[in-house]
């Protein structure tokens, strides 16, 4: 079995640095792939209830015959329900979908500036009774730019744990994952292949080849190499277990600054300050 490492975050929790990402699995497909990455070695899952398959993760957990307490679940806040009450009712549908009296991470998924009269700030206090009651064993935030956590660390009194950002060797995000190092939040790594853009760059099959791993491997380790947290998705069972099959080898300091020097400066997706999808 696979030895994927731990990352200890500023609450005293653990997270497995390596998970496996739903995004965009159809529900249908949901249960099967997730059985299939915790039978490759996961314990690491990631979903939303944007996604639409919180109810597919979970089945997919019992089928694969695991106890619940073996496997580290992350969901995150629908953008519709920013309103104190709304996230109440939202997290209770979570919890249900999943089949489960508790998340080990809870996140805002999109920190919404431009709508709810730019509160995020109550919406996160509401998160952090989630977090007190024991239902979120962790409480973090997802898309947040240094300016939004900043507003958190003024106004609440539970920092986050984790901040989920857009992260890949064309999109390095060194401001933010700067501050996050100040303010001990780990970083995790949405697109961390860039949606498949990476795949074909001459530097990365240059050192592909190298190290006789393929370019989606060595992006991979690039993530675990620079400390962040990574959760690469498919529904296919080959590449499921191809993509952990990262930790038998090591990037050289060279190779892990030649894939950063890569940076373009430019996202894929939307930016945290405009983006307002889902929300009402």
């Amino acid at each position: 079995m696979t030895r994927i490492p731990d990352i200890l975050l500023s609450n005293g929790q653990t997270i497995p640095q390596f998970g496996f990402g739903v995004f965009q699995i159809p529900p249908a497909d949901t249960a099967q792939a997730v059985t299939s990455a915790l039978q490759a070695g996961y314990r690491h899952i990631d979903t939303a209830e944007g996604y639409g398959n919180e109810k597919e993760v979970g089945e997919g957990i019992s089928g694969a015959g695991l106890d619940r307490a073996d496997v580290f679940v992350t969901s995150k806040l629908d953008n519709a329900s920013h309103r104190p009450d709304d996230a109440r009712r939202a997290f209770d549908r979570t919890l249900g979908a999943l089949g489960s009296d508790y998340v080990d991470l809870f996140l805002i998924h999109w920190p919404l500036p431009t709508k709810y009269d730019g509160d995020y700030v109550s919406t996160w206090q509401t998160l952090e009774e989630f977090y007190r009651d024991g239902r979120a064993r962790s409480i973090g935030v997802s898309n947040f730019q240094p300016h939004h956590l900043r507003r958190l660390h003024e106004e609440c009194e539970v920092p986050p744990a984790v901040n989920q950002i857009e992260i890949h060797p064309y999109f390095t995000q060194p401001e933010v994952r700067g501050f996050c190092g100040q303010h001990q939040i780990a970083v995790e790594a949405w697109a961390p292949l860039a949606q498949g853009a990476v795949i074909g760059d001459p530097t990365i099959d240059e050192i592909a080849g190298r190290v006789g791993k393929t370019p989606a491997q060595v992006v991979l380790r690039w993530h675990i190499e620079r400390g962040d947290i990574v959760f690469p998705k498919s529904a296919t069972p080959d590449r499921i277990r191809e993509n952990i099959d990262i930790f038998d080898f090591e990037l050289s300091g060279e190779d892990v600054e030649a894939i950063t020097a890569l940076d373009r400066g430019k996202r894929n997706g939307p930016d945290p300050d405009t983006f307002d999808l889902g929300a009402p």
